[in-house]
């Protein structure tokens, strides 16, 4: 790996964890801590990171939180757009998971209407939208908290899930591609997801097409683990082609 992709890719796990540390950088990059310092200091002069004693923090963090407000406000149209999609599958009485993330913010946002339908998230940004609504029963699993996406994570998140049974998960993603399947900034996320996955009997994918051909840091596995991909129209024909010629079920909504 180059040192600029390298230097992309701590950058993108520190947004997404808020933090790390110079010896799990290490490990995870197999480069001296050296390196990595070299690395951080880089980011941190182009105004993107914050070093600290042993690692680095993303600039602004706090404020964030705070304001319960998720880093990643990129391409809203088009998640407006999905998530108006995507509650075309959603009827009264499902029982729901919303996975974190901009696009099932959306989501949770066009529920509060809905009568009588159980959502579990690990999104506590979800929680504050839903927690309100009496016909709404909302439920919120434990685990770590991250800041950058207001979410709750590892290993005592995921075990929220077992033996759980629903009818439907709303999943998030940071990458798709056929070779690496759906990937995601943070290893602590997998297990949440995989967990979900096997809870649920149907799974969406709702990702923005700025989304389809990118590789993330961690891996979930094959794109056949979900049953439909909800995008939105600036999806390019060679795209569409891709998932037709591999038979992954999708959906376009229209932006507005």
């Amino acid at each position: 790996m180059l040192p600029n992709q390298r230097r992309e890719k701590i950058l993108e796990l520190i947004r997404e964890d808020g933090h790390a540390k110079v010896l799990d950088l290490s490990r995870i990059f197999k480069v001296t801590e050296v390196t990595i310092r070299q690395d951080l200091e880089r980011l941190e002069k182009e105004g993107l990171i914050k070093r600290e004693h042993g690692g680095a923090i993303l600039v602004d963090i706090d404020a964030g939180v705070k304001n319960i407000t998720l880093q990643n406000q990129k391409n809203m149209s088009e998640k407006i757009a999905i998530a108006t999609k995507a509650i075309s599958y959603i009827e009264n009485g499902d029982t729901i998971i919303l996975d974190s993330g901009s696009t099932t913010t959306e989501i949770a946002k066009l529920l509060v209407d809905f009568q009588n339908i159980t959502v579990i998230t690990n999104a506590l940004n979800i929680a504050l939208i839903l927690g309100a609504h009496p016909h709404i029963n909302l439920i919120v699993t434990g685990g770590e908290f991250k800041a950058p996406t207001l979410s709750l994570t590892g290993q005592k998140a995921a075990d929220f899930f077992y033996n759980l049974n629903v009818d439907k998960l709303f999943l998030a993603t940071a990458g798709i591609s056929l070779k690496s399947g759906l990937t995601y900034p943070s290893i602590s996320d997998i297990c949440v997801k995989r967990a979900m996955i096997e809870s649920a009997n149907e799974v969406y994918l709702v990702a923005d097409s700025s989304k389809i051909g990118l590789n993330s840091f961690a891996s979930l596995g094959a794109l056949s683990l979900i049953n439909l991909l909800i995008t939105d129209s600036n999806i390019s024909k060679e795209n569409e082609e891709i998932l037709k010629n591999n038979d992954i079920a999708y959906t376009v909504a229209e932006l507005r």
